[in-house]
């Protein structure tokens, strides 16, 4: 069957075959559960949705009809349990095959589906349960995380329902034995697609974490995450590294793909490594792969091989800049060039390097069609090329597909959308040929002795000397500058922290930038604060530096 993307959305590419327009047809009762999974069930019921492996040896492919079924059989249960349209339904799946037909139940019942991390502690459930009144929280078998799961539910008068999978745990009952004694034949439900359909926290960089909800035309605004960014094959298997807890596993790990025809591959683990992960793209022919900066830089230090990615024809990543020096060891090596995207919880893919285009090392690419974007100046006009300006997207006539319906309380609101266009936050210099290059938060631009200076640039050279594992560059108050460079930095091992090693970073700094832009204080950490995503907390850096 031909991928069901071109039923919801029309194309128009240039005579390169590049992507020009794009646009979304979505009808007013979209339900992704329905319509794309139920449909592809009942036309190519065999075609392949889902390959899984995890590290004990479990190995489970799922095909569109049984996807189909699992989900109709877990909405039967959640329903009969009393979960209802509209109810909030936290999800802390993992990356087990059960969140796949566990968050499309959730859709067919019309309920909000909350994907979270199983690294949150009580104290960080109770505020995500409170904040927006979850009723229903189903969960990996994971002892710890069900521990802090029963801390929180004392605390949290909406939670009135635990389930998890896979063992008997005090305090929830088995949503997959429970849902076994259900029908296979579930009667859609009355959903549209405008009604609430999925909704993350922000990962918190600053401040506590919102909540950002999107409605049911969201898969449809991830065709172009997958056709024309990730590059999904019909008929392909795509692998994105993300916990399900993550935006990113919406970017990667479901919508998008079965658009466009690709399989999900998951690969289940409890930790990270690098050699095992290029033992499952190569056993496993994934032929597409994206991945954040940080899995790509720990590929190429730990060592890899082209035979790793022989089957691999299109590499992407996002959530924070890639190092260039990383995407060059990484094409020398494979021959792919990893293109670069860039987007928000509040969004799907907004500027990336897209199929067809060239691709310039450093770039985030060019906006996506689907959007309407700039970058506008504090003054509120838009900047010309080769000025910096905040990311905003314009808004257009009628529905909004991709951008998200709310965003955390009243002010956080007004704080984003401001006029009817939504600020991003986030700072960029366009080229004379339409390219974004990230400088980085608005709150992490750096002002020292008249210059702005964005941490990534210098954070992107630090990364390149051999003593480097990973770096945060953040601005520290100063009489005399305004602010100057800070670099807190984690070495690689076999390296000591020392007042000539700090020397020697910043001498090579000064040597591959422009001197003003060198740290003029360097501290050693063993490592960095990050948010639960992974993002580095520069915010907690400027705190501690007040």
């Amino acid at each position: 069957m031909e991928p069901l993307y071109t039923r919801f959305s029309h194309s128009v590419l240039d005579d390169c075959g590049r992507l020009k327009e794009f646009q979304i047809d979505c009808p007013d009762n979209f339900n992704f559960a329905y319509d794309v999974v139920d449909t592809i069930a009942k036309e190519d019921p065999n075609r392949t949705a889902l390959v899984y492996c995890n590290e004990e040896g479990l190995e489970k492919t799922i095909s569109f009809e049984e996807m189909s079924r699992l989900s109709s059989q877990a909405a039967a249960c959640l329903k009969r349990m009393g979960v209802k349209k509209g109810d909030r339904v936290m999800l802390i799946l993992k990356r087990r095959y059960e969140y796949w037909y566990t968050i499309l139940a959730v859709h067919k019942l019309g309920a909000v589906a909350v994907p979270a991390t199983h690294m949150l502690k009580a104290e960080d459930l109770v505020y995500r349960i409170n904040c927006i009144g979850i009723s229903t929280l189903i969960c990996a078998d994971d002892e710890v995380l069900a521990q802090s799961v029963r801390e929180a539910a004392s605390q949290c008068a909406s939670l009135r329902l635990m389930l998890n999978v896979r063992k008997d745990q005090d305090g929830f009952e088995r949503l997959d034995v429970q849902m076994q004694q259900e029908s296979e034949d579930f009667p859609r439900e009355d959903v549209a697609m405008r009604d609430p359909f999925i909704l993350y926290f922000t990962s918190g960089t600053t401040g506590y974490p919102k909540p950002v909800t999107h409605d049911g035309s969201y898969p449809l605004a991830h065709i172009v995450t997958a056709k024309y960014w990730q590059n999904v094959q019909d008929g392909g298997l795509h692998l994105t590294i993300s916990d399900t807890g993550w935006g990113k596993a919406s970017w990667g790990k479901i919508y998008g793909q079965w658009l466009c025809g690709s399989a999900v591959m998951v690969y289940d683990y409890e930790r990270f490594s690098s050699e095992e992960l290029l033992r499952v793209i190569r056993k496993y022919h994934v032929t597409t792969f994206c991945a954040p900066p940080t899995v790509y830089r720990f590929i190429v230090k730990n060592g890899f091989s082209r035979e790793d990615f022989a089957g691999v024809s299109y590499v992407t990543t996002a959530g924070e800049t890639l190092n260039p020096s990383i995407i060059e060891a990484f094409r020398k090596e494979t021959g792919l060039l990893i293109r670069e995207g860039y987007g928000q919880t509040e969004t799907t893919l907004l500027v990336g390097n897209l199929a067809g285009y060239e691709v310039k090392v450093g770039s985030i690419g060019r906006p996506s069609p689907l959007y309407a974007i700039r970058t506008m100046a504090e003054d509120g006009t838009f900047c010309k090329p080769g000025e910096t300006g905040e990311i905003v997207v314009l808004p257009q006539p009628g529905h909004n597909p991709g951008l998200c319906i709310s965003c955390g309380s009243e002010s956080d609101s007004a704080r984003a959308w401001i006029n009817g266009v939504y600020h991003t936050g986030d700072l960029a210099e366009v080229d004379a040929d339409g390219y974004y290059w990230y400088i980085g938060r608005k709150d992490d631009v750096i002002k020292s002795s008249g210059y702005r200076i964005g941490p990534f640039e210098i954070e992107n050279v630090l990364v390149r000397h051999p003593a480097v594992q990973e770096c945060a560059v953040t601005g520290v108050p100063d009489e005399e500058r305004g602010y100057v460079v800070k670099a807190t930095i984690v070495l690689c091992e076999g390296f000591t922290p020392s007042d000539e090693l700090a020397k020697e970073l910043q001498q090579f700094v000064k040597k591959e930038t422009a001197p003003y832009k060198y740290p003029r204080i360097v501290e050693f950490v063993s490592e960095l604060p990050k948010t639960i995503s992974g993002k580095i907390r520069r915010a907690q850096i400027r705190k501690q530096d007040q």
